[in-house]
């Protein structure tokens, strides 16, 4: 396989790809630096093993970092290889996979390894949008290979070793490693949301492999489809109790069960992900208020308002389906923002750039709102109003400015306070208020809802209107790119 021995970089390979599909190329370079001795120290493959092969059947290019080639850390010609890689990858229009175990810049080349690192970001860069990018973190990965991480689009990491950081949790004022890793798994999964999968390493490989099936190849060629094995008009019985678990309910009517949820360490309240529907892959935004375990006991509740943190999870996410032209299902329970001195720091520039990318996304949109759906925050989740192509609701969704209890007592302040039981008023006129502007039934005939569906009809009819926008075409204004 290359020069170097048989390594947990090549093992790696091995594990991820198709059986005898792996070709490598550069397997004979070396570093070509001469400085602080380095022409007495081996370099085989100079630290990495680049190439190609498949997962299941379908091309992808692979480079695999070698930690026991000086530290797997990267040089010149390191670099250089990998910028190799994307260029083919670029050409033949194949996903780029990532495994990496680098102990950083190589010191002894210096400006040469630099320009080298630089040089990889330019590729990455350009490769944006355009192939996908998956880097999977088995060891080290700190400074400017953790930048090079973060520019890929799904970061996969092993829960127990790996460690990813620009800057090591020893050296940040007041912090020991002891205290707060800030380079662990837990950490760039949980608090910053960087990492989108964690596992030990078998587990990491299989759900790459899982993933590639599902993606585009890029974003003209769409080679993801798949047979659908799966009654298309199957009925989802007991949907309706999904309300709050809404991952468990995009299981339910995704083919076979088949749901790959991205991000789920980080804020659970806003759920993102892909299923399949007619053997298509969906990409999927939902707002969650309850998150059950693998035993079926709740684990946590949340309310059902968006967050800074939730809105910048699924308006990545958004922004990915849109480039690699995946259609994009949300489900809608949401009644506001988070009230918090924390999230207000960021909730305004967050809520607009999710508001964006569903208004920008050019790619099929269906909404189904399954609970609540109030105010601006409801127009943020992929509403009529910012672009949707269908909206569906249930017949329990409830669509207006506000709850109809806190209409009615704003709205009829004087007569609450002067009434003998203002309870009875309040509950009145909250009747009244949601028949005629909060319930689904009102929505529809104002337009803002095409169909009042029952929910265990929500697969069926989610399939139906994912064919009809299937040949969807339609222009943005003439610009370089929006600046929200």
């Amino acid at each position: 396989m290359s020069n170097s021995a048989q390594t947990s970089a090549s093992s790696r390979i091995n594990a991820l790809l198709d059986e005898n599909s792996f070709v490598e190329v550069g397997s004979y370079i070396t570093a070509r630096a001469t400085d602080f001795n380095m022409t007495d120290k081996e370099t085989p493959a100079d630290g990495v093993i680049t190439g190609y092969g498949t997962i299941e059947g379908s091309l992808v290019y692979v480079y695999s970092q070698d930690a026991s080639v000086l530290g797997g850390s990267l040089g010149e010609m390191h670099a250089k290889k990998i910028s190799n890689i994307y260029s083919m990858a670029m050409k033949m229009g194949a996903p780029v996979i990532g495994l990496i175990d680098c102990a950083g810049l190589r010191l002894q080349e210096a400006t040469d390894a630099l320009h080298g690192f630089g040089q990889m970001y330019l590729n990455q860069a350009m490769a944006s949008g355009v192939i996908p990018q998956i880097a999977a973190v088995f060891g080290t990965c700190g400074g400017g290979m953790a930048v090079s991480s973060a520019m890929a689009d799904f970061i996969f990491m092993e829960e127990k070793k790996a460690k990813l950081f620009v800057n090591s949790p020893n050296a940040l004022d007041g912090n020991r490693i002891e205290s707060c890793d800030t380079s662990s798994a837990a950490f760039q999964s949980g608090d910053t949301g960087l990492v989108d999968f964690v596992g030990d390493e078998d587990t990491i490989l299989n759900q790459i492999r899982t993933l590639v099936t599902i993606l585009p190849a890029n974003n003209e060629d769409d080679m993801s489809y798949s047979e659908c094995e799966d009654d298309l008009n199957r009925i989802c019985t007991g949907l309706e109790n999904c309300v709050g678990a809404t991952d468990i309910a995009l299981a339910q009517i995704s083919d076979n069960g088949f749901f790959l949820e991205v991000k789920k360490a980080y804020d659970p309240s806003m759920v993102t992900g892909f299923i399949r529907l007619n053997g298509s892959t969906v990409g999927c935004v939902a707002n969650r208020t309850e998150v059950y375990g693998d035993n079926g006991v709740k684990d946590g509740e949340y309310e059902a308002v968006l967050t800074s943190h939730g809105c910048e999870k699924a308006e990545s996410f958004v922004a990915f389906c849109d480039a690699f032209n995946i259609p994009i299902l949300t489900l809608v329970n949401v009644k506001g923002y988070k009230a918090s001195k924390c999230t207000e720091r960021k909730i305004a520039k967050t809520a607009g750039r999710l508001t964006y990318a569903f208004a920008n996304a050019s790619v099929p949109k269906v909404s189904v709102i399954v609970g609540e759906a109030y105010g601006t925050a409801y127009l943020t989740m992929n509403s009529k109003s910012i672009g949707a192509d269908v909206v569906y609701a249930w017949p329990t969704a409830s669509i207006g400015m506000m709850d109809p209890v806190a209409a009615a007592k704003i709205m009829y302040a004087d007569e609450v306070a002067g009434a003998d039981d203002s309870l009875s008023l309040i509950n009145e006129k909250a009747t009244q208020y949601r028949e005629l502007q909060s319930s689904a039934l009102a929505a529809a005939k104002r337009g803002y809802v095409d169909d009042i569906i029952d929910a265990c009809d929500t697969r069926k009819r989610v399939i139906a209107a994912f064919e009809m926008l299937f040949t969807k075409r339609e222009d943005r204004p003439d610009r370089k790119h929006g600046t929200v």
